[in-house]
């Protein structure tokens, strides 16, 4: 079995991909014979090179999960990978108790994951049945200037009802985003994006990722009650999600213990960079969206800085299990809708307060002196379309995180990786538990 240590270190096949990885970068930094820059040499050669034979899933990568979403079907034709997005308008849940009229594509918030191979010829049509005009960017593909789908500037928006074509032959491998590029702070606030994902022609020989995770990360701005998000908010957002979850809503990431594993986030949110801290681990950032990082210059951390509009990939090799945490790091990215207009309780002393407002309000009953986590325990009554700030029921109390947050989910002996396992069972003497007073005895603590 590989251990973190091992996978920190790395292997002779790893440092022998490092080199490549090197002499790319040593390449892609000189002009090419026709004068173009770094950046066109890297992303895979000249644009006129001929585009390959269509990478198939399973021969030529492994695909890709999105946890809670999905991947975009295609179909080969005369050798081009063909794809179909439709932009609409759906409802789409968040969590269980909010859900909201959305903008996304083929039915899903956020859109499927659209997955291709370093080479590929791609044609892919764009359906609006919005009532409004739009486009699809794809953002930090190297492209023709007309296929880039910025609104007025490389093309004419797509008008309800009408289909447009995009056609381009991929010239790089990495994970990249897609959304609209017409009315932006509208149409994305509204939903309107998903993932690429782009795998080497020629992967590394002997290298291999197990569990290939892709997260999306937003932000929303849902008032309490209402039917829709609210586009016009600039900062005060109330619904952080991954792939368009907030937690108890979000899927587990399900791995078996000595996976290899990747997990490929990009940020979209308006506003907000997100700190990601995974829990139990630390991992290497192995690639941006705009390339792999050579290995030498990869280093340990626990937590990855996601700027707006990026891309971040890490890897590690799943060896500790258990269920382990994964959330943003601003602490009110991990809190839901509920919580995000209530005053400052804290330290209140009610008194006789909710003695006399029970006379006009039965069973009122002052929160928030303490913290914010007792509305969720006590499972209080929340008004329609709207949940608490706090999460869900775990396996020992109360949950008390929301938003961004989901559980990697590593264990020993698993059937199915596709199925979530439950709860971990710790074995007997590991859990964290009330002491003993013989125990504090022993060890001189007094109380």
């Amino acid at each position: 079995m590989v251990t973190r240590r091992e996978a920190i270190t790395g292997s002779a096949v790893a440092a022998a991909g490092g080199a490549l990885l090197l002499a790319g970068t040593a390449r892609a930094n000189q002009l090419d014979a026709s004068g173009r820059g770094w950046n066109r040499s890297f992303s895979g050669g000249p644009q006129d090179e001929p585009p390959k034979p269509p990478g198939e899933p399973g021969r030529d990568y492994s695909p890709t999960i999105t946890p809670g979403g999905a991947t975009l079907p295609f179909r080969v034709v005369d050798g081009v990978k063909v794809f179909h997005l439709v932009a609409q308008e759906l409802k789409h849940e968040f969590a269980p108790g909010l859900s909201a009229l959305c903008w996304g594509y083929n039915g899903r918030v956020h859109g499927p994951t659209l997955e291709a191979v370093e080479g590929d010829r791609v044609r892919v049509y764009v359906t609006n049945k919005l009532g409004a005009p739009t486009t699809v960017h794809w953002h930090g593909v190297f492209l023709p200037n007309g296929m880039d789908g910025v609104g007025g500037l490389t093309q004419r928006s797509i008008a309800p009802g009408e289909t447009y074509r995009y056609e381009w032959t991929f010239r790089q491998h990495g994970t990249f985003m897609y959304h609209s590029h017409h009315d932006e702070m509208t149409q994305m606030a509204m939903g309107l994006m998903g993932m690429i994902v782009v795998h080497p022609r020629r992967p590394s020989a002997g290298y291999r990722v197990d569990r290939d995770f892709v997260l999306m990360l937003s932000e929303w701005s849902i008032p309490i009650g209402a039917a829709r998000p609210n586009p016009n908010e600039m900062s005060d957002f109330n619904v952080l999600t991954l792939n368009a979850k907030a937690f108890p809503g979000t899927a587990p990431l399900v791995c078996k213990q000595g996976d290899r594993v990747r997990i490929r986030f990009g940020n979209l949110s308006a506003m907000d960079h997100h700190p990601i801290h995974l829990h139990g681990y630390h991992f290497r950032v192995v690639a941006t969206d705009g390339g792999q990082i050579p290995v030498e210059a990869q280093r340990p951390d626990t937590t990855v800085l996601v700027p707006t509009g990026a891309t971040r990939d890490i890897e590690f090799v799943a060896d500790a299990p258990g269920d382990w945490a994964l959330h943003c790091h601003m602490t009110h990215h991990v809190m839901n809708q509920m919580g995000h207009d209530a005053p400052n309780m804290l330290g209140v002393k009610e008194g006789k307060l909710d003695q006399r407002v029970r006379k006009l309000i039965p069973n009122y009953m002052t929160m928030g002196q303490n913290g914010m986590a007792e509305m969720g325990e006590m499972g209080m009554a929340v008004p329609p379309n709207s949940i608490p700030m706090t999460g869900a029921k775990g396996p020992f109390d109360y949950i008390t995180m929301g938003g961004m947050f989901m559980v990697l989910k590593v264990r020993p002996n698993l059937a199915n990786r596709d199925v979530d396992p439950g709860w971990y069972q710790h074995p007997p003497g590991t859990v964290a538990d009330k002491a003993r007073p013989e125990e504090l005895a022993r060890d001189g603590i007094r109380l």
